[in-house]
């Protein structure tokens, strides 16, 4: 998420599908890393538990993360949309020789 034109970074448009993914690494890997010293047998509880608090598009879009949730059928659809308001955007930046994204 962080490295894919998110907001943190200046990404114009964000969506994201019911089923995205927003986090910076996967539930099961942030889970295991937390309760590490828990028995295994939790770990798949524990794992739901944190996609729906922390790793779902909904929470991401009531933060601010993303722009909007977005329905498979209707990407094509937002897309197009997104980038007909982006047709006209003047960049404030100063001219630089070089970008450098913080990866």
């Amino acid at each position: 998420y962080i490295v894919m034109a998110s907001k943190h970074l200046g990404g114009d448009l964000n969506y994201a599908w019911p089923t995205a993914e927003i986090a910076v690494m996967g539930a099961k890997g942030a889970v295991e890393i937390i309760f590490r010293g828990e028995r295994a047998d939790g770990i798949a509880e524990k794992t739901a538990e944190y996609e729906d608090r922390f790793a779902n598009p909904f929470v991401a879009a009531s933060k601010g993360f993303i722009d909007e949730v977005i329905y498979p059928h209707s990407t094509r659809r937002r897309i197009a949309l997104g980038l007909r308001k982006l047709r006209g955007k003047e960049l404030a930046n100063p001219r630089k020789k070089h970008g450098n994204i913080p990866l």
